[in-house]
């Protein structure tokens, strides 16, 4: 059986979960714990990074974007990235968005701070670093909100990886209790669809030990 590196709430690696649920393709989850460096690992990807998918012939393939793409060339249905080349360039340019300018703005600022750091043991949260992730997550909430009254799915009429990247950092935020839910209505809507698709249950058992996520995390009409 293939088998995906990850980490529970590292946003990119919960994107290739939900890939590979949209694909009903099956894989072994594994954690790994980047922190600690572990050699075996490294020499899958020494970039140290996670996540990195094994397939059972041991091909090998890393990063995010890397493996949703490879995924969804060798299982095209559902598609995921497009049928026409103006439609991939659409994909692309939100995933870019989401796993780029919101992971830099909100992601990093809420999950490093409130998570990371607890964990490795680097001192106390930077209360700035919070504000500024809470403040920034309504920027994107409008943009998604902009997107859906015109839109289907983000990216057009038909669910793609735009919204599982949106998705995917979105429910590490929630998993923190960090989503205003109650003043976006419309990203709700869209966000109870993308949690009620097969695929997304398997993030909604994730448990940090020491963290519970709050009651609403794993209601799928909350």
């Amino acid at each position: 059986m293939r088998k995906l590196y990850h980490l529970w709430l590292d946003p990119f690696s919960r994107k290739v979960r939900l890939v590979l649920g949209e694909k009903g393709m099956d894989f072994e989850p594994i954690v790994e714990k980047v922190w600690e460096r572990r050699e075996g690992f490294l020499r899958l990807n020494p970039a140290g990074e996670v996540p990195v998918l094994v397939e059972e012939n041991g091909t090998t393939v890393s990063g995010a974007s890397a493996i949703s793409e490879y995924l969804d060339e060798i299982h095209p249905n559902p598609p995921l990235l497009g049928a026409t080349p103006l439609e991939r360039a659409e994909v692309r340019r939100l995933c870019h968005w989401f796993d780029s300018k919101f992971n830099n703005e909100v992601t990093v600022n809420l999950i490093e701070e409130k998570i990371t750091k607890r964990f490795l043991g680097l001192g106390a949260p930077d209360s700035k670093a919070i504000r500024a992730g809470l403040s920034n997550i309504k920027h994107h909430l409008d943009y998604i909100t902009y997107l859906i009254e015109r839109r289907d799915w983000l990216a057009g009429e038909r669910i793609s990886l735009a919204d599982l990247s949106a998705g995917a950092h979105i429910s590490s935020v929630d998993y923190l209790g960090d989503v205003p839910w109650d003043k976006y209505p419309v990203v709700k809507d869209w966000y109870v669809r993308i949690k009620s698709r097969p695929g997304f249950r398997q993030l909604l058992h994730d448990m940090i030990p020491g963290v519970p996520p709050p009651k609403h995390y794993s209601d799928l009409d909350f």
